[in-house]
């Protein structure tokens, strides 16, 4: 077989034939297939890229590893035969302001290129065709800067080329028609009267392609949360996924009003009204019909309104507890709490860490068609038609402890509070503990035993917690890594030693560290996971909880009960290869023993 520089690269268009011969002389390729596939394919007039017709053929590499022949593979591997950077196109990456300014959508699609930014006199363009370049010399002639040609997977480049210009037009017609109006009330009453409009004019549709492109990017790229920020001349968008915010886009402020009116107006939510705090909500749909609802909350900024919206997935509350992150150890724990007839089960956590998900996926098991399961929150998080759910509204005096008053009027089983943060509220959840309902609630403290200090700050008597409380979980999310491309790599038995204390749990053979790949967008991590501490409330701890309750010896009791602090549930998911220490020594408190 010939080698790889016998065979000279082709120049200009890349055509179906000399990319076969390519990666025959690579020895990528078995020379039989090529020459069939060049025969089926030779009368064949669709306009395919040659890398893409070769992926469809699901073939597998000569080379070892042998692995398949797929679009990205072959990309990669022109890239390198070209001599040019490989370039992952990132929609959440992309300059599309300026690059979509560089050349016409027609001369992009006519040569199979796409803008991916421009920075500093230097104009970033991506290409399907890297043996096609006598265009390079004029463009930058014309544009007076040089331009960096990088390769792309021409799957990419069709998919996001119409979606830039289409977001760029959209972005400049609305922005020409803001220009020159007051940024302010004048935007919200003109888009209201827009709103009113059933046939809405085109700087409006404008607005709604841009929102309607920002939630398909954020259900895209699994975030959790949209930030839409104003700045000082500029509105920043910003993506929290696996709980650490990206930054996305920034946006002309003029921009950014009309989205946040658009979001407003979805989420019945007053549009005019900028001073004070707003809350709404939208049930929408994803790309593959599957219902999201967005909980929305604005707040008055020195430079105008910031608006974020939780999204909220039905899937993530409707996994089991081993899919959250539960041991099956813990999962019979829990199981045999909610069992209960009776009594008090809290989940404590600072925000963001999973309690409202674990409470859900617990009232969906609990929801049968022969209890009545109700909820009071504040906001509801996520309607759900399997239970009975109220919002608790401060404007018209409806707490939580009235909330609760009133759902003990409603022959509960089960009552959810969505928080017990003061000692009215508590003292309801108690009574209605004692009266045959099984009550579930949040706290926020650190760990388990903080909770039972907690309760008794807030004034309840320890006499009342001895008799309802079955039991408490503290609980928080670290990243997961990214089963793609963590690597192993050793770990000192000091190291070790120095995060498990006096708990027994051995050393693993080998712990993972993150390395990034597109799968997990360069981060080295993909989804999260929940770690957590499960104190059940003993004879022997009962006999500890007192008006003077020390809190270091009741931990210690709950350690010799059989309570795993968080931070030894998270050395399990580092032995297991399922997180790093970095990431557990930033979300659990450490150990304090002695």
């Amino acid at each position: 077989m010939s080698k790889p520089t016998i065979l000279s690269n082709p120049s200009g268009r890349l055509s179906l034939g000399d990319t076969l011969r390519m990666l025959v002389s690579d020895g990528i390729v078995d020379k039989a297939h090529a020459e069939k596939l060049y025969k089926d394919r030779k009368l064949d007039s669709s306009n395919l890229h040659p890398l893409v017709v070769i992926g469809e053929q699901k073939w597998k590499s000569l080379k070892a590893p042998q692995k398949s022949i797929t679009v990205e593979m072959l990309s990669n591997w022109l890239a390198e035969r070209s001599g040019l950077e490989y370039y992952h196109i990132d929609p959440l990456k992309l300059d599309f302001g300026s690059a979509a300014k560089i050349v016409s959508q027609g001369y992009a699609e006519r040569l199979k290129i796409m803008p991916i930014s421009v920075k500093n006199g230097e104009a970033v363009i991506a290409t399907t065709e890297p043996f096609s370049t006598d265009w390079i010399a004029d463009l930058e002639r014309v544009l007076k800067m040089k331009i960096k040609l990088v390769m792309a997977n021409p799957l990419e480049i069709s998919r996001y080329l119409p979606e830039i210009y289409n977001l760029a037009n959209s972005m400049n017609a609305a922005d020409l028609a803001k220009a020159g109006q007051i940024v302010g009330v004048q935007n919200f009453e003109q888009l209201i009267e827009l709103g009113k409009d059933k046939n809405l004019d085109a700087n409006e549709q404008h607005v709604v392609n841009i929102v309607d492109w920002l939630f398909k990017y954020a259900f895209e790229q699994r975030a959790s949360d949209i930030h839409l920020e104003p700045r000082r001349g500029m509105g920043m968008m910003r993506f929290r996924i696996d709980g650490v915010l990206h930054q996305v886009y920034q946006l002309p402020p003029n921009i950014m009003n009309a989205i946040t009116s658009r979001i407003k107006l979805l989420g019945r939510m007053d549009m005019v009204e900028k001073r004070r705090p707003q809350d709404g909500r939208i049930k929408t749909l994803s790309a593959e019909g599957q219902e999201i609802e967005l909980r929305l909350s604005t707040m008055p900024t020195a430079f105008g309104e910031k608006l974020v919206m939780r999204i909220f997935a039905p899937e993530v509350s409707e996994k089991g507890f081993l899919a959250l992150g539960f041991a099956e150890e813990q999962a019979a724990i829990w199981h045999s709490w909610t069992k209960s007839p009776n009594g008090i089960i809290l989940v404590t956590g600072p925000t963001g860490s999973g309690k409202t998900t674990t409470l859900y996926a617990t009232l969906r098991t609990l929801a049968t068609p022969e209890v009545n399961v109700c909820t009071v929150e504040e906001p509801i998080e996520m309607v759900e038609p399997l239970f009975n759910q109220m919002q608790v509204q401060q404007n018209i005096g409806l707490t939580f402890a009235g909330g609760i008053r009133t759902l003990m009027r409603q022959d509960p089983d089960i009552i959810m509070v969505g928080e017990i943060r003061d000692l009215e509220t508590a003292d309801m959840a108690i009574q209605a503990a004692l009266t045959g309902h099984l009550v579930l609630s949040t706290l926020h403290t650190n760990d388990a035993p903080s909770a039972v200090t907690r309760l008794l700050d807030l004034g309840v008597p320890s006499y009342l917690i001895h008799s309802t409380v079955l039991g408490i979980m503290a609980q928080r999310l670290v990243r997961t890594l990214c089963t793609s491309c963590k690597v192993a790599e050793p770990i000192e038995q000091s190291k070790w030693d120095a995060l498990v204390g006096d708990f027994n749990i051995p050393k693993p053979a080998h712990i993972y560290k993150p390395v990034g790949c597109m799968e997990c967008r360069n981060t080295g991590f993909r989804g999260r996971s929940g770690i957590y501490e499960m104190l059940t409330i003993t004879p022997a701890l009962r006999k500890l909880i007192t008006p003077e309750t020390n809190l270091a010896d009741l931990t210690k009791q709950a350690y010799k009960d059989g309570m795993q602090p968080l931070v030894i549930n998270g050395a399990e998911k580092i032995a297991a290869g399922i997180t790093t220490i970095e990431e557990l020594m930033k979300v659990a408190p450490p150990l304090e023993l002695e």
